[in-house]
C-alpha cells in the first residue's frame, strides 16, 4: 500500500509539473475493513479512493482472504471446489445486487447475467471478503465489493453485496467448508459511500 501511495505521488507531482505549477486537485487513500476470522481464515476488504481532478472520484476494490494455518493468501479457486457449477453463485449474487440495487433507487433497470444495459459481474471475478457469522468464530457468508459503474450509474454508489453461506455452500472446498456457518450479520454500515 505505501508504494502504491509513493507512485500516486510521484505521477501526481508529474502530472502538476506538467501542468505548469497550481494546485494539486489529486488524491488518493486506502482503508481497510474487517471481514470475519476464523480458527483458519482471516479476511479484510481494501477500498482505494482516487481523484485526479476528473468529475467525480474513483473508488475500486480489492481484498485478502489469509489461511492463518497455512500462512498464504487464498484465491477464489483455493475456497470454492475445482469444477464447481457457479452458475448458481452468480445467479444469487446478481439477485443479491438487484434487491441492493431496488432498495437504493427504486424502479431503475435491472442488471442482468448476459445484460445490455447493467451485466452482473461473475463471482469469480468480483473481490469478495468473508462475513462475520452469527455462529461465533464462524463465517456466515461472503460479501462482494462491486464499485459504482458495475450494476448502475455512478450515483447509486458502491455496492457491498453479503450472500449467505447457504447460497454456495455446496461449491466449497471441503478443506474450508467447516469454517462457515450460520448466517450472517452486519457489524456496522461498511459500506463505502460515493464521495
Amino acid at each position: 500500500m505505501v508504494r502504491d501511495l509513493k507512485q500516486f505521488e510521484e505521477g501526481a507531482q508529474a502530472d502538476l509539473t506538467e501542468a505548469g505549477g497550481g494546485s494539486n486537485p489529486y488524491e488518493k487513500s486506502i482503508a481497510f475493513a474487517p471481514g470475519a476470522e476464523t480458527a483458519k481464515l482471516v479476511s479484510l476488504a481494501r477500498t482505494d479512493f482516487e481523484f485526479t481532478g476528473g468529475a467525480h472520484p474513483n473508488t475500486s476494490f480489492a481484498s485478502v482472504i489469509w489461511d492463518k494455518t497455512t500462512n498464504k493468501r487464498l484465491g477464489f479457486a483455493d475456497l470454492f471446489r475445482p469444477g464447481a457449477d457457479l452458475a448458481v453463485l452468480d445467479k444469487a449474487l446478481c439477485a443479491a445486487a438487484n434487491a441492493a440495487k431496488q432498495a437504493r433507487s427504486p424502479g431503475s433497470e435491472a442488471a442482468t447475467l448476459d445484460g445490455k444495459m447493467w451485466t452482473c459481474p461473475k463471482a469469480v471475478s468480483t473481490p469478495f471478503f468473508l462475513t462475520p457469522g452469527s455462529t461465533p468464530g464462524k463465517a456466515g457468508g461472503v460479501t462482494f465489493l462491486m464499485g459504482p459503474y458495475q450494476i448502475g450509474p455512478y450515483s447509486d454508489g458502491p455496492y457491498w453485496i453479503a450472500l449467505p453461506q447457504s447460497a454456495f455452500r455446496a461449491l466449497l472446498n471441503p478443506a474450508y467448508a467447516d469454517q462457515f456457518d450460520g448466517a450472517p450479520v452486519k457489524a456496522g454500515d461498511v459500506t463505502p459511500k460515493n464521495g
